[in-house]
């Protein structure tokens, strides 16, 4: 199947932000599955502290704190080794200590003036060493106080935490077919009032010309109150929608992307939240339908199973692929 055309006095859709010149040039997909923007700005410099700053902040915690161990053992092993390279005499009253190795001696000297938890007795011996120990001294502060920034900022930094189905799919919906994909609130913390809204990003053949093309997608629902469970987001395809008479193909020479972005009120800090993520067109999965979630509690209450969240079941060959009521009238 070829490239769609527009009806005759149809407008083209909103390109949402990005610009024609830009939708035109633009290659892959726009946003990346964990909702970061794929574009990149030049002439701002490299900018490396602020991407650290808010990588710091996104990465996860096991990760984030990992990194700090190893900032402050790699930094406190440089400043051993170059303890070391001023010779043994350099760190004295180490006697009684045990610490006959040069390296851990100067490395447990080092630790004690970057963390101000105290030395034990060791002292430096020599001008440049006591020069080291005031550049130590200086560093280690100003090191924890970034670290203690970094660590309220992320405790304090308002988020959603959404984990999004590994595909969505095209299944049998209300007698035709829907696009549909799954979501879950993995927080504790609970979220409503959260709104959906998902746009069709694909090329599109507009009088014999080429271009991409921006359709955003009514859904059986765009907002839900509450959100303890978990929601399946469905964009019926009828004859208003434009993947009416959609097929792999289609999408695939269309080069789809559907873009999907979620706003709450996170209920913790009392503040909005925004989630954004993206299907291509090899992420929608055909002749297959979502598996049911729920499981069986401990008591009366709903229980899903959130590691459900993307367990499909296929359905017999063809089940998805042929038109909905009232699709063949709109081709």
């Amino acid at each position: 199947m070829g490239f769609g055309n527009h009806q005759q006095g149809e407008e083209p859709e909103k390109d949402l932000g990005f610009g024609k010149f830009v939708s035109n040039q633009y290659r892959g997909r726009f946003l990346t599955r964990d909702g970061q923007s794929t574009g990149r700005k030049l002439g701002l410099g490299a900018q490396r502290t602020e991407r650290l700053y808010l990588h710091a902040l996104r990465t996860p915690w096991l990760t984030f704190l990992a990194w700090v161990v190893g900032l402050v053992l790699l930094t406190n092993g440089i400043a051993a080794l170059a303890f070391g390279a001023l010779g043994p005499e350099a760190i004295a009253g180490a006697d009684g200590m045990g610490l006959d190795d040069p390296f851990m001696r100067a490395f447990v000297f080092s630790l004690g003036l970057f963390t101000t938890t105290g030395s034990d007795g060791l002292h430096a011996v020599g001008a440049t060493a006591h020069f080291l120990s005031v550049v130590i001294m200086l560093v280690g502060p100003l090191t924890g106080i970034v670290l203690t920034g970094l660590i309220i900022a992320r405790l304090t930094r308002p988020r959603a935490q959404i984990r999004f189905s590994e595909s969505a799919v095209i299944a049998p919906y209300e007698g035709g077919r829907g696009l549909m994909f799954r979501i879950v609130n993995e927080l504790p913390g609970e979220l409503t009032n959260i709104t959906a809204r998902v746009s069709l990003s694909w090329w599109e053949l507009f009088d014999g010309k080429k271009e991409r093309n921006y359709h955003q997608l009514q859904l059986e629902r765009d907002d839900v109150a509450f959100f303890p469970l978990h929601w399946t987001v469905v964009h019926p395809i009828d004859a208003r929608s434009p993947l009416r008479g959609v097929t792999p193909e289609r999408l695939r020479e269309g080069d789809a992307e559907i873009l999907v972005l979620l706003s709450a009120h996170e209920e913790t800090f009392s503040t909005q939240v925004t989630v954004r993520s993206s299907y291509k067109w090899d992420e929608v999965a055909w002749d297959a339908k979502f598996a049911s979630i729920f499981v069986t509690g401990d008591d009366e209450g709903v229980t899903i199973d959130v590691e459900r969240l993307s367990r499909l079941e296929r359905l017999p060959e063809g089940t998805t692929r042929a038109p909905a009521a009232g699709e063949r009238e709109s081709l």
